[in-house]
């Protein structure tokens, strides 16, 4: 299969990438720079250097694949949500998945989209499971995820079979969360969010990879894919469990007050409850390797 990549040099498109090629695939990524993209990236890639919020001569690409996998965005909970930020996170993505989506106008051949989503979808869903059928919440994250998927819903036709995995937080020992949960213990200052009572739903990056492959494989998947945890654990009993591997106590819980008046709304985001099931993949017969935390952070530390 030869798969067009958005987003190919992030953590999760690098390990998507070095899956597909071990399993004979063939890659083509969109980068920016084409100098970083082959600092980080095997040679055996095929890159592309422009910028995928900006409409050009790559677009004539992604048609010519079988798939196309769109994971391009700006990060989300890096810096403070200003206006203008607000507008570089939503522009990032949004205008890169409808030049994708146009690419695709006059595809002449079965082609599947796997375009990325998240479990911020949902908003703040409280202590209740939401399978990929519950309706979206409020607040920037749900609406941003809701303008994304259905911008990247357009691209669906006759030959183009569109995919929306709504990603949860992304356990890996390269980067991402992770080593920014663990720092706060390692400075003697660990604890949970708020009251620890919202549900966390996290995946091993690993298991994402494979799901995304998964849905890639399977024709039979089409709309939101809930890519977490099949039992989400609350955000103290994850902080909690985390202490423990960690060797260090919990000291610290971070009121919501706090980080709600250090953070503003992004504090507010993150003590927001998304308990996500992903019934679509066990419907289908998807299994997580690391679907216990205790197991999937003794792999990753």
């Amino acid at each position: 299969m030869e798969i067009f990549i958005t987003g190919g040099t992030g953590l999760v498109g690098r390990h998507l990438i070095k899956k597909l090629l071990e399993r004979g695939d063939q890659v083509v990524c969109l980068s920016r720079s084409r100098e970083h993209a082959q600092s980080v990236l095997p040679p055996a890639v095929e890159i592309i250097e422009a910028n995928p919020v900006i409409p050009g001569d790559w677009q004539s690409r992604p048609a010519q694949c079988d798939a196309v996998v769109n994971l391009a965005g700006e990060p989300v909970f890096d810096g403070f949500w200003t206006k203008g930020q607000k507008r570089k996170i939503r522009r990032s993505r949004l205008s890169s998945t409808f030049n994708i989506v146009e690419s695709l106008e006059n595809c002449d051949h079965p082609l599947t989209l796997i375009n990325a989503s998240a479990v911020g979808y949902y908003g703040d869903g409280g202590p209740g499971a939401l399978p990929e059928t519950s309706q979206p919440g409020d607040g920037f994250l749900a609406r941003l995820a809701c303008e994304w998927e259905h911008t990247a819903m357009q691209g669906e036709s006759e030959n183009v079979r569109v995919v929306m995995v709504r990603i949860g937080i992304v356990l890996s020992g390269e980067g991402g969360a992770l080593p920014r949960m663990i720092k706060p213990f390692e400075m003697g200052m660990g604890g949970h969010l708020g009251n620890g009572r919202q549900y966390f739903p996290w995946i091993h990056i690993h298991d994402l990879v494979e799901a995304i492959i998964f849905t890639l494989d399977n024709t039979s998947i089409c709309g939101p894919v809930n890519t977490s945890v099949p039992t989400p654990p609350t955000q103290k009993e994850f902080t909690q469990i985390l202490a423990n591997k960690l060797d260090k106590p919990m000291r610290f819980p971070m009121p919501a007050f706090v980080l709600k008046v250090l953070l503003g709304e992004r504090g507010v985001a993150l003590l927001q409850s998304q308990r996500a099931t992903p019934n679509v993949l066990k419907i289908k017969g998807f299994r997580f390797k690391f679907d216990e935390l205790d197991k999937a952070l003794a792999d990753l530390l």
